[in-house]
């Protein structure tokens, strides 16, 4: 006889058998030593190879017991979220919202429109109150430095939507995706073709971690940050892997597992559109840009896409991974927050990294 939710928690409250309903919400105890609650996520730079390996298992859990499993998590009961959005945004605020609803939290989304941020009221007082009335903030940002400022300030957690310097949800979510289509993840070759910017910027602070190498191609003049470019480098010369940096796009397919771009004019440079299309002519990818990578290639784009970036044939081909890279947004988000603000262990088994 098959054993509904509200008969299990009943029979387990009647038999005082707490360890039972612990492992029923919660999953059975986790099979690596990591220990995520209450942490902050700026920056992937502070997560460490078995901290992103948890993530991403984390992810694995909730997409096959919710999405396959059809099962219900009420992991974020009672709580909330505090979403700050100073750029808009498609993926982000979808898979935040949907996401931690979907576990039985309630999302607010701020925009500058909605609160005093920056001009009534300080980065530290919203903190300090948001502290007050939420369990976590996620802040989609200009200035990378308002995030420290909110972690300092704040008694929650702090989760970088996107900053100016990184973009860690979007990397969990690319490597998830990579996981679920190559099956590991340690080395495979990722070829960034593009912009040195916020997307690249969190590949280089964590590839290496996950034993994957690096080829990058950037104009010059639009190269990544120096000081993350020498943390990418005392990474991968720590992990064994190997680290490119070029002009060439060719070059940096070359044997590539995983060809990448990005928007080439972010949210903030629409003045630049005109130096900056000219800055990377020879950079879209096409068919002929692949034909030097491995014979198993697969594209990576976080979206939105211009045809400027990669033409239709690639970003619509069998190659192309970008919309279960997409909805991948949303189950890394939920491993982040079930990971920063609960107990819970995956059961599902640890996937090989």
């Amino acid at each position: 006889m098959l054993l509904n939710v509200r008969n299990f928690v009943s029979i387990a409250k009647l038999a005082g058998t707490k360890q039972l309903l612990q492992q029923f919400w919660y999953g059975t105890p986790a099979q690596m030593n990591v220990h995520l609650k209450g942490r902050d996520l700026l920056t992937l730079q502070n997560y460490t190879a078995d901290e992103l390996k948890y993530l991403l298992w984390m992810a694995s859990d909730l997409k096959q017991r919710i999405k396959h499993k059809g099962e219900y998590l009420p992991l974020m009961q009672g709580k909330s979220l505090a979403m700050i959005f100073e750029k808009r945004s498609t993926r982000t605020r979808l898979s935040a919202e949907t996401g931690f609803a979907l576990l039985g939290g309630h999302p607010s989304f701020l925009t500058t429109q909605d609160i005093h941020l920056g001009t009534n009221e300080s980065l530290t007082d919203t903190a300090r109150v948001l502290s007050s009335m939420t369990n976590a903030i996620l802040a989609r940002v200009y200035n990378h430095n308002d995030l420290h400022l909110m972690a300092k300030e704040a008694t929650i957690p702090i989760i970088n939507g996107l900053s100016d310097l990184h973009h860690p949800l979007q990397i969990l979510a690319d490597y998830l995706t990579l996981q679920e289509h190559y099956g590991g993840l340690k080395g495979l070759t990722i070829a960034w073709i593009g912009d040195g910017n916020n997307v690249l910027q969190s590949f280089m602070t964590s590839a290496a971690k996950l034993g994957m190498h690096l080829r990058i191609a950037t104009p010059r003049g639009f190269e990544p940050d120096l000081r993350i470019t020498k943390i990418a480098e005392q990474n991968s010369k720590e992990h064994g892997t190997k680290l490119i940096l070029t002009t060439d796009p060719s070059e940096a397919a070359d044997s590539a597992n995983v060809l990448v771009t990005d928007t080439w004019i972010s949210m903030g440079q629409e003045e630049e559109k005109k130096e900056r299309l000219k800055a990377f002519q020879g950079y879209q990818i096409t068919m002929q840009t692949a034909k030097s990578a491995a014979s198993n290639w697969t594209f990576l784009h976080c979206l939105p896409r211009k045809p400027e970036e990669v033409d239709d044939e690639v970003f619509y081909s069998q190659r192309s991974l970008v919309f279960q890279e997409a909805e991948n947004r949303k189950w890394t988000i939920m491993a982040v927050m079930v990971s920063l603000l609960t107990d819970y262990s995956p059961q599902l088994r640890k996937p090989t990294f």
